[in-house]
């Protein structure tokens, strides 16, 4: 690119889970997702070389941390952020997933320790004494947000569809009940930190705007892993996409927005391979690809950042060669991470 500059700093084609990528413009220094986790049991490398790969991401990123104004944190998984290091977040600002809506339980109680953590380190006060009142909100149908993905026909694959949305839709009232139940957890200032919650927003530093989506789902309709959220980062006619954990992008209407924004840059993660017969099925597994492919059709990218649950496991190329192919037809570079600094990822060493 030219005035927009990114670097990934640990992705798991380097042999950690993670999603941790530097961006820099003209005005600001932007890390996005910091945070790294050791690979699962099935992964293949000894547990000793696990352990060395996620201590060197942690590096990597407390080291990139150093050249960054602003912080962002699309989710609470452990391969998104770190809890805690005060050294990481000391004199940024903070744009991070709202820990109050469009969460699950495992990730709220993630935020409401790395919340405690911050206004301990920070504020020197617990975060109980920051909680604050809820007042009542009313939450529409999220499949209203995703019509395209709601009314695809898949064939003999649409009763069950249906019967998913039946019950993901009663699960998807029965959380916002409990976000309702909830003391809100409220953006923070203290005298070295600022924490804000940037679904649905826009900010500027200068020249550059950072723009956020709202509150996505992690892979599949009405996924029990939760909401994430994805960062457009503009400047001077560019464009870069983190698009956090999409899982292929699964939803069609997902990959629309993602053509109608047209980035030069996309970072995109991959479905979970490692997963197919377990979390992952075909059907699945054929709505990413198809979605990936047609993002390189439908826009001017010029590089996909390809990676993310997708190394996992040695035959992930295999399974999603259409977009690697899709790719070089049209002159485009489609790359893990890894092959972008040059080298092999670990997983096909």
């Amino acid at each position: 690119m030219g005035m927009i500059s990114f670097k990934p700093i640990w992705f798991d084609s380097l042999g950690a889970k993670s999603l941790c990528t530097l961006v820099k413009t003209p005005d600001v220094s932007v890390l996005i997702d910091p945070g790294v986790a050791v690979m699962h049991p099935s992964f293949p490398a000894p547990w000793a070389k696990k352990l060395y790969w996620e201590a060197q991401g942690m590096r990597a990123i407390k080291k990139a941390s150093r050249k960054a104004d602003i912080i962002i944190i699309s989710h609470y998984h452990y391969d998104h952020f770190t809890d805690f290091d005060r050294g990481l977040y000391k004199n940024k600002l903070l744009l991070v997933k709202n820990p109050n809506d469009h969460i699950n339980d495992s990730q709220r109680g993630r935020a409401e320790h790395f919340f405690d953590n911050l206004c301990r380190s920070f504020g020197k006060v617990g975060l109980n004494d920051m909680l604050q009142k809820r007042e009542r909100k009313s939450y529409e149908n999220p499949l209203d947000e995703i019509p395209h993905a709601r009314d695809k026909d898949f064939g003999d694959y649409n009763q069950r569809r249906r019967e998913l949305f039946k019950k993901g839709l009663k699960w998807f009232k029965g959380r916002a009940k409990k976000w309702n139940s909830a003391k809100v957890i409220p953006e923070l200032k203290f005298k070295d930190i600022e924490i804000k919650f940037p679904e649905g927003k826009a900010f500027k530093f200068g020249r550059t705007k950072l723009r956020f989506t709202p509150p996505l789902f992690h892979g599949i309709e009405f996924s029990r892993v939760g909401w994430v959220f994805a960062t457009v980062i503009e400047y001077g006619g560019e464009k870069l996409i983190h698009s956090s954990d999409l899982d292929g992008p699964i939803i069609e209407d997902y990959a629309n927005w993602i053509i109608r924004e047209n980035p030069d840059v996309l970072i995109l993660d991959g479905p979970m391979t490692y997963m197919l017969g377990y979390l992952t099925t075909r059907t699945t597994m054929n709505r990413a690809v198809s979605n990936a492919v047609r993002i390189l059709r439908k826009t001017d990218l010029r590089l996909m950042i390809y990676d993310h649950h997708l190394p996992r496991e040695p035959k992930f190329k295999g399974w999603t060669r259409e977009v690697w192919d899709e790719g070089k037809r049209r002159g485009k570079k489609v790359l893990t991470a890894a092959e972008f600094l040059g080298k092999k990822p670990v997983v096909l060493s």
